[in-house]
């Protein structure tokens, strides 16, 4: 009754094995971040460098590790980090006042001091660690964390009276426990019964002869205090002593390492440099390098010297000599907020930003691709042809040659087609500038159609809708409403050859359809559509988003929830096409579909469902949106942010990627976009590992598809139907148990019956 097909096990393994670094499992998550803003490095059992979202580290070996949401941290976004020689634990700080601790792989959360309510700034600035204790110096005190007990132990407040007051360093000698702080450098006995009372905290600056304004830092050399104040280093004594002041060269960051001063510098033309010093001042060492633009944070360490630099990452520099090396995972150049479009196997990601008026940010970032696991970054630095192009926000592949199309809002439009760089402006095309910003020629959105015609929002512009044909040849239309500021943006294209329009600035959504062709003008139909039955029946008429799902109807996203357009077929009737705004059941409450909420962006997975961006975090609903599937959230999962801006799908993984307000992360649905026909099937892992307790895949199916595992003798072992291009299977039979190892058939009907098809999947011991 099959057409039998046998996959070959090494052609299946060898498919496996190439696209296991690409890929993850499903049902896993990932983040994408930049860790090139390297704040800060420390020395543990590795070397550890903190980074503007997350943290990774290097080995003796040179091997990197990235520590992220996605892998058992708690937050995104990193204040400082300390490592606890006697425990040999890292304590992370995050910028909300979350505190991971770290142990090898095992991290143990200590969220006490983020949902503390507190009055006054939480914000953890440093961690000094000592016997198993963390030291928290906070905008309002300190606070210790008992790293064994993964708990707070005490918050001491030691400002004039009681009061809080800010502490930027803790340090500690046998003696006594030093706090830089707000009101000067402060001391308190080690073995005090009560470091929480103020009155055991004295005050030493004015008694070494010191104000009390501008300490940064206070640590422990030779047995002696140190301090920074303003960017003076002084011995705190009685008197002081100066050690070092250079007013060339404003101090970023002080350490103590190996029993010397660790200076990071950068002047006020944008050089940086670390230098190491004694207690007398004397230079040790003096770091300067082009990788070197702005240190952060420096340690040192038998004779290699780790730098964490804001704009290049980590870097190691070895002996005296000039031998650099750096050490940054692989990852997007930055947060991004524009469009994300995917393209065979590489997604595409616009890195520049407007806010939500419409602004230009002048963000020089261009165009992040990852493709087969890695990112790439195209900017000015490797496309010098991009110097003249701020706040790319859109973008558009053609797939008759590849080229990519970018938009800046501000300085026109770009094609890139391999090395060949081409700039559109008003000077060389139907582009124009704004009429409210004659200098800023916008381009806000775009869409390659079938025909290969590229059409292009020209915000702001007398006629803001432009296309350039296949051909070359330039067409600018004028839109026939009154539109606030001529206020375009996202562009979509229905199976009726129907053009839909967002118009930002509260406009709504305009549909066009260009009649014969797109010279002839006379013919044009326009339609905008509005909040209010008989004008449209949008949610709002605030569009922030649109998106077309495989029924042909349009999905719209407002700021007040979702309208479906379905009358596509009818949009210019004079029976009128309204939206509908669908109801949706959520536990125990009825209501219309995100009312209330700020929907951001949809993307239509292959199965037709719908993943929908708001700012509080991404939903996942049935094709009808009548289910709700999923609804992730940064505290019910490793999502970065609730804030979500832009949806990728990569049609063939699976994986679904989500630009959020802290950075880029993916979630690998069980959906891929379905084939038509079953020319492609795949299954893996086959064989399934002894050890394998995920999930198997069967890949390249059509969709609705109906897949059986038999025994050899046809005895039923499972059935299940696909949704997409891809079916999923536990390795259990109907009652929950796993199956016995062996020889199993897989049996594959599409949708009518018509085609079948027959392989084997093999199952090891130990399922």
């Amino acid at each position: 009754m099959f057409a039998k097909t046998f996959n070959t096990l090494l052609v299946c393994l060898l498919i496996v094995s190439i696209h296991a670094n690409a890929q993850i499992p499903i049902g896993a998550w990932r983040a994408h971040l930049n860790y090139q803003n390297a704040l800060q490095v420390v020395q543990g059992n590795k070397i550890y460098c903190a980074t503007a979202s997350n943290l990774f580290s290097v080995d003796a070996d040179g091997e990197i590790n990235t520590f992220d949401k996605a892998n058992g941290l708690s937050e995104t976004g990193v204040s400082c980090i300390g490592w606890d020689e006697f425990t040999q634990q890292l304590v992370i700080a995050y910028k909300n006042s979350n505190v991971d601790v770290l142990k090898g792989s095992i991290v143990q959360n200590i969220s006490d001091i983020k949902h503390a309510a507190i009055t006054g700034n939480k914000r953890i600035q440093q961690i000094y660690c000592n016997m198993g204790m963390a030291y928290l110096s906070t905008g309002l005190g300190i606070i210790a964390i008992d790293l064994t007990k993964y708990e707070v132990k005490e918050t001491w407040i030691i400002g004039l009276n009681g009061s809080t007051t800010a502490v930027h360093s803790v340090t500690a000698d046998n003696n006594y426990f030093y706090a830089a702080t707000n009101e000067g450098i402060k001391r308190a006995a080690a073995h005090s019964l009560n470091l929480a009372d103020y009155k055991n905290w004295e005050n030493i600056s004015i008694s070494a002869g010191l104000t009390n304004d501008g300490w940064r830092f206070c640590g422990i050399l030779s047995n002696q205090l140190v301090g920074l104040q303003n960017d003076s280093i002084v011995l705190i004594s009685n008197p002081h002593k100066l050690i070092y002041y250079d007013p060339a060269w404003p101090i970023v960051s002080i350490a103590i390492s190996n029993n010397q001063i660790l200076l990071t510098q950068k002047n006020s033309a944008g050089s940086g440099r670390v230098m190491v010093i004694d207690t007398l001042g004397k230079i040790i060492k003096l770091l300067q390098h082009s990788s070197l633009s702005s240190p952060n944070s420096a340690i040192f360490n038998n004779s290699v010297t780790w730098v964490a630099d804001e704009f290049n990452g980590l870097i190691r520099f070895f002996g005296n000599e000039n031998r650099v090396s750096v050490f940054t995972p692989n990852g997007p150049g930055g947060i991004p907020t524009g469009d994300m479009v995917y393209d065979r196997n590489t997604l595409f990601v616009a890195a520049g930003s407007v806010n939500n008026a419409w602004n230009a940010l002048h963000n020089k970032a261009a165009i992040y691709t990852f493709t087969e696991g890695a990112w790439a970054n195209k900017n000015e630095s490797n496309i010098p042809a991009l110097k003249s192009f701020n706040d790319m926000i859109t973008l558009a592949v053609d797939p008759a040659d590849e080229s990519i199309w970018a938009g800046s809002f501000g300085d026109g439009l770009v094609q890139i087609n391999g090395a060949k760089i081409t700039q559109y402006t008003p000077i060389n095309s139907a582009l124009a500038f704004s009429q409210k910003q004659p200098t800023q020629c916008n381009v806000s959105g775009l869409l390659v159609d079938d025909q290969h015609n590229l059409w292009i929002s020209n915000y702001g512009a007398a006629n803001p809708l432009k296309v350039r044909k296949k051909n070359g040849v330039w067409v600018s239309i004028p839109i026939p409403i009154a539109l606030t500021d001529q206020a375009v943006a996202q562009l979509l294209h229905d199976d009726f050859g129907q053009l839909w329009i967002v118009s930002p600035k509260n406009n709504g959504l305009i549909c066009y359809q260009y009649g014969k062709n797109i010279d002839n003008l006379n013919d044009d139909r326009w339609k905008l559509f509005r909040a209010g039955m008989g004008n449209g029946n949008l949610p709002s008429n605030h569009v922030l988003c649109i998106a077309k799902d495989k029924s042909n109807t349009i999905w719209v996203g407002t700021d007040n929830g979702i309208g479906i357009i379905q009358c596509t077929d009818d949009v210019f009737g004079n029976g009128g096409c309204n939206a509908v705004l669908p109801v949706v059941q959520q536990e125990q409450f009825t209501g219309y579909l995100f009312k209330g909420e700020q929907v951001q962006c949809i993307a239509v997975d292959g199965a037709d469902q719908k993943w929908v961006g708001t700012k509080n975090g991404v939903w996942l609903l049935s094709a009808d949106g009548e289910k709700i599937i999923h609804h992730f959230t940064e505290s019910n999962s490793p999502l970065l942010n609730n804030e979500v801006n832009k949806i990728g799908i990569d049609p063939q993984s699976g994986e679904v990627f989500f630009a959020t307000g802290s950075g880029i992360c993916s979630y690998r649905s069980t959906i891929t976009a379905p084939n038509s026909s079953f020319a492609n099937l795949l299954i893996y892992p086959n064989p399934v590992p002894t050890d394998y307790n995920g999930l198997i895949v069967i890949k390249g199916l059509t969709d609705q598809s109906i897949i059986k595992i038999t025994e050899l003798n046809g005895r039923l072992v499972y059935q299940t139907r696909c949704m997409g291009g891809q079916a999923t299977w536990n390795g259990r039979d109907y009652t929950g148990n796993k199956i016995a190892s062996g020889v199993y058939l897989v049996l594959v009907t599409d949708e009518s019956g018509t085609e079948k098809v027959a392989t084997k999947i093999i199952i090891t011991r130990g399922r």
